[in-house]
């Protein structure tokens, strides 16, 4: 029986691994009814690497090259397993290839905004994507780690944990970046480094270098994308809050005279068509100028010029306070400011 068996072997010659595709980071030789012949070969390509695992322990590894098999190349195996005393041939190893090669574009991105803090903004939510490459750096440590003795292993099974890394990681290189959002935005490459400097030693525990990362945008949720523009408008008028609401009132005009002259304003429709709307606008942002920048003359000349503009009339009185309600509701004005200018208006009914 014991000589079937032997008869039944078959002794290797030459141990290799010719890749078929992407996606393989480690592959395991077939070795089953097999074993290796002393003086046998070992061929390792170029973006390759690979080890012998002696009874579940890690014995000699080998760089890209082709190697003679015995005592002097094998000096790990030969001391696990005595050869030093009689050399036992042929013999039973497991052997392991390794791809080292770029795993390229492997997709990152946020897929809901995570929470960060900001000099400017105080708390912000973002979003962020791009894409990173790595390759296996440590084949000991990314078997023992890693791919363990599976026939193969896939880059499919690490992506999602090494996806998980990069967005566990994002807060605190942004945080070591010490940018604020705006200009994070405006550098994407610095982002980068400081993601990348932040992810390389945890990558490292698995045997893996992380050789590129990319920031390809960086985003605010839509709500809040419309308060920045709105501080950035802020900024392009120096910050002054009465331009500001200049600005806003002649925003908002064309579409306020475009419903008054189609009937669909409320009160201001029934009442005006499209020219009244459009002077009524005038007065509006005559009477927000004045509220907003205080006192004195500039409040007195502001009713003396609306009622230049236009006849002081019941209905668009009241036009002009529902416009500033609406105003108010938005945020725009403050209730002490809608207030006054409810009260001059009114006056001019009496």
């Amino acid at each position: 029986m014991a000589l079937m068996d032997f008869i039944k072997k078959q002794f290797i010659d030459i141990i290799q691994w010719t890749e078929e595709g992407d996606g393989t980071l480690a592959w395991r030789f077939p070795m089953r009814d097999m074993e290796i012949q002393n003086g046998g070969t070992l061929v390792v390509r170029e973006s390759q690497m690979a080890i012998f695992v002696n009874e579940g322990q890690v014995a000699d590894v080998f760089a890209p090259g082709t190697y003679k098999l015995t005592t002097q190349t094998l000096p790990v195996l030969t001391y696990l397993k005595n050869w030093d005393k009689l050399f036992e041939s042929p013999f039973k190893s497991d052997v392991y290839f390794f791809s080292t090669r770029q795993q390229i574009d492997q997709k990152w991105g946020t897929p809901q905004p995570i929470t960060i803090r900001d000099k400017d903004f105080g708390a912000v939510r973002l979003r962020a994507f791009g894409n990173y490459a790595f390759r296996i750096a440590d084949p000991k440590l990314f078997h023992t780690e890693i791919s363990g003795t599976r026939e193969s292993y896939p880059v499919a099974d690490l992506e999602g944990q090494l996806r998980g890394l990069v967005l566990q990681n994002i807060s605190n290189a942004i945080a070591g970046s010490g940018l604020p959002f705006l200009d994070l935005a405006a550098n994407q490459v610095m982002f980068a480094d400081a993601l990348t400097k932040e992810l390389a030693p945890i990558f490292a525990k698995l045997g893996i270098l992380i050789e590129s990362l990319t920031v390809q945008n960086v985003s605010l949720p839509e709500e809040l994308q419309k308060i920045l523009d709105q501080k950035i408008g802020m900024g392009m008028v120096g910050n002054d809050m009465g331009k500001f609401m200049q600005y806003q009132t002649a925003q908002a005009i064309p579409k306020f005279a475009e419903g008054a002259g189609g009937g669909g304003g409320g009160i201001a429709g029934d009442a005006m068509g499209l020219g009244a709307g459009v002077a009524l606008g005038q007065v509006l942002a005559q009477n927000l100028q004045a509220g907003l920048q205080g006192g004195g003359a500039a409040q007195q000349a502001a009713p003396a010029a609306a009622a230049a503009a236009m006849g002081v009339k019941p209905e668009d009185v009241m036009a002009t306070l529902e416009k500033l309600g609406e105003l108010k509701s938005k945020g725009i004005l403050t209730q002490e400011e809608f207030d006054a200018k409810k009260a001059e208006l009114l006056k001019k009914l009496v």
